[in-house]
C-alpha cells in the first residue's frame, strides 16, 4: 500500500526541518557529534526507565557522553539521534525517539532558552514561511517567548505554591492537570525555576538555592525541551544519583552501575555550561500540525 499524501508530507517537512535546524547550530558554531546509542550506565532517573540490551542498555539520552566531551575540551555541540525509554507508549510517546541535544559552554540557563526560542522560529521560517501557525485550535507566534517561573505557573493555575503541591504529593498531578495545558499557548513558554528536588543535574540557583536552574519549553501544552544550567559538583551529583537509585531500587526499576566516565570527567572539571534535549518529534508534530507521532516518523 502506498503512503497517504499527508504522510508524506509531514515526512518531508520533517527532513526540512532537521535541516535547518541543523544549519541553525552550525551557523551558531556548534560542532556536530556522535555519541554511543549502546551504553554501560545511564543516568539514575526517577521516572525514566531504560530499555535492556544484552548486558547494557540502550540510551535514555546522550547527556552523559556529551558531558565528558565538554570536560575534554569542546565548547558547543549537538546531536540528532535515537533514544529509547521502556514502556513509553502513546500519542506523544515511543519507546524509540528522536532526540536533539546540544550543550554550550560558558552559557547560562536562560541564555541557552533565548537560543532555542531564535532556532524554532528560524526553522519555522524556513519551512513553513512563517512562525505563526495554527496547533490545537490556538493561534501561536513562534517568534515570541516568555518565561515563567514554576512556582507563579502552580499559584496563577493551581491555586497553591509549587512547594505546596510537592508537600501534598501533588506536584506531578497538578502540573499534568492544571499547569502544562496552559502553556505555550499563543507564544512559547519557558516553564522555569524548578523545585530544587526535582531537577537532578541541574546546579542550584546562586541567589535561590531552593530552585534549580532548569527550565522547559511548551508549545500549545505539550513539553518539547528540558534544560539545565549543569551541575559540575562531583560530590553533589553522586549525592544526587546515590538519592535516585534508591528511589528506582524501591520501585522495581533497572539497577545501572556507577557511570565511571562521567564521574571522572566531574572530577576533572566540568566546565560552567548549560544543556538541553529536544523531542524532534514532537516538534515536528507542532509543524505539521499532526496529533500523533506515528504520523511524523516512518
Amino acid at each position: 500500500m502506498d503512503m497517504d499524501d499527508g504522510k508524506m508530507r509531514n515526512l518531508r517537512l520533517r527532513s526540512e526541518l532537521f535541516r535547518a535546524i541543523r544549519d541553525c547550530f552550525y551557523r551558531a558554531g556548534y560542532l556536530e557529534v556522535e555519541t554511543p546509542v549502546k551504553i554501560h550506565a545511564p543516568a539514575p532517573e526517577e521516572y525514566i526507565e531504560s530499555v535492556r540490551a544484552e548486558k547494557d542498555f540502550l540510551r535514555t539520552s546522550p547527556e552523559l557522553a556529551m558531558k565528558v566531551l565538554l570536560a575534554d575540551g569542546m565548547e558547543k555541540i549537538f546531536q540528532i539521534g535515537p533514544c529509547f525509554r521502556a514502556n513509553e507508549s502513546g500519542r506523544r510517546h515511543r519507546e524509540e525517539f528522536t532526540m536533539l541535544e546540544y550543550y554550550s559552554r560558558g552559557t547560562g540557563y536562560r541564555e541557552l532558552a533565548e537560543f532555542t526560542a531564535g532556532f524554532v522560529a528560524e526553522a519555522a521560517e524556513r519551512v513553513l514561511g512563517s512562525t505563526r501557525i495554527e496547533y490545537g485550535g490556538k493561534q501561536i507566534d513562534l517568534s515570541a517567548y516568555e518565561f515563567v517561573t514554576v512556582d507563579d505557573a502552580f499559584r496563577l493555575h493551581a491555586g497553591c505554591t509549587a512547594s505546596e503541591a510537592d508537600a501534598l504529593d501533588r506536584f506531578d498531578e497538578l502540573m499534568v492537570t492544571k499547569i502544562e495545558p496552559e502553556l505555550g499557548n499563543g507564544k512559547l513558554t519557558f516553564l522555569c525555576d524548578y523545585p530544587a528536588n526535582r531537577a537532578s543535574l541541574a546546579r542550584l540557583r546562586a541567589d535561590d538555592p531552593s530552585v534549580a536552574e532548569r527550565w522547559e519549553l511548551y508549545i500549545a501544552g505539550i513539553e518539547l525541551a528540558n534544560a539545565f544550567g549543569e551541575l559540575t559538583d562531583a560530590k553533589e551529583q553522586r549525592e544526587r544519583f546515590q538519592a535516585a537509585l534508591k528511589f528506582r531500587a524501591a520501585a522495581g526499576m533497572h539497577t545501572y552501575p556507577e557511570p565511571v566516565e562521567f564521574f571522572a570527567a566531574l572530577e576533572r572539571g566540568l566546565p560552567e555550561s548549560s544543556g538541553s534535549a529536544m523531542g524532534l518529534d514532537r516538534l515536528t508534530m507542532v509543524m505539521c500540525g499532526a496529533t500523533d507521532i506515528a504520523d511524523v516518523r516512518a
